[in-house]
């Protein structure tokens, strides 16, 4: 294991959150366990080295640990891994939250002051991949569709094929409003990227939130009160929609439709990147969000 970015986990400890200030000492392996055993110079305190991992407290082999997240990601049911691993389905269930947890912990140091020229926002139902794999046909998923809330929200740079954000939860404003909260999260301060998405009226009032200022308007007539202040869009802001018409679960037509900014302006970013308008991006990472899906 790489030590490297070790250090003295103890709260009372002056050297904690601080690398390579040579306090650290390998002491063996306790008990003859495969893990060593780190000592303080600072507050004399011990920790073993895979303190903070998924690993810490477990009992199991790191590699059956291992093998059972990796069938975990690969789509294999909780269930289904716990039978062929030979191990508790809750054993299976505590991994996964562990893991998850533990990818969240990454995921939110890592993805920090991104610098996006365009972003792709979609939102998918988990349903298609039992209609994928025929366990579901599309007149059922289509009724499943129309009673169930949950939904995959995703956004992407398509240039770094980078995954911003990863969501579940029903297809309305809240959720709209939730997800962008995590891109702008993400993103550089002052980033304004080209955003993409679908006909979903709810990304327009959640980036207009997020991406807009109060504006005094112009006075109409020399005389009269002045008009009231209006929350508007800012100038960088360039927003686009893909809106796609079905007739018999069939797509007939598609149009495009900037909501805020000018077409030319829209045009000139992705023109840099040899792009149209559209989201087709997104669908690249389904098979990551069907997996996200199954335990957000």
């Amino acid at each position: 294991m790489d030590t490297s970015l070790h250090f003295c986990p103890h709260t009372d400890c002056d050297y904690r959150g601080w690398l390579g200030l040579n306090n650290l000492r390998a002491n063996g392996h306790p008990s003859g366990g495969p893990w060593r055993q780190f000592h303080c110079l600072g507050c004399h305190g011990f920790f073993p080295e895979h303190h903070g991992t998924i690993f810490h407290g477990q009992q199991a082999a790191v590699e059956l640990i291992g093998r059972v997240l990796a069938c975990l990601a690969e789509g294999l049911g909780i269930r289904a891994t716990a039978r062929v691993f030979e191990v508790d389905a809750n054993t299976v269930l505590h991994w996964l939250v562990e893991a998850a947890e533990q990818l969240r912990v990454f995921s939110a140091s890592f993805l920090c002051d991104v610098h996006a020229r365009q972003l792709q926002l979609d939102e998918l139902y988990a349903v298609l991949r039992d209609v994928k794999s025929g366990a579901l046909s599309e007149g059922e998923a289509i009724k499943h569709l129309e009673r169930s809330p949950a939904w995959v929200w995703t956004a992407m740079d398509p240039d770094s094929k980078l995954l911003l954000v990863i969501d579940v939860g029903p297809r309305t404003l809240e959720m709209a409003q939730r997800v962008v909260h995590r891109v702008v999260q993400v993103l550089t301060p002052h980033c304004i990227p080209l955003c993409l998405t679908d006909g979903l009226k709810d990304y327009g009032t959640a980036l207009l939130a997020h991406f807009g200022s109060w504006c005094q308007p112009a006075r109409r007539r020399d005389q009269g009160p002045l008009p009231k202040p209006r929350w508007m869009p800012l100038p960088e802001l360039l927003y686009a929609q893909v809106v796609k018409s079905y007739r018999r679960r069939r797509i007939v037509g598609v149009t495009y439709r900037v909501v805020f900014g000018a077409m030319e302006r829209v045009q000139q970013v992705l023109s840099v990147c040899g792009r149209k308008i559209n989201t087709a991006w997104f669908l690249r990472c389904v098979s990551l969000a069907r997996n996200h899906a199954a335990f957000p």
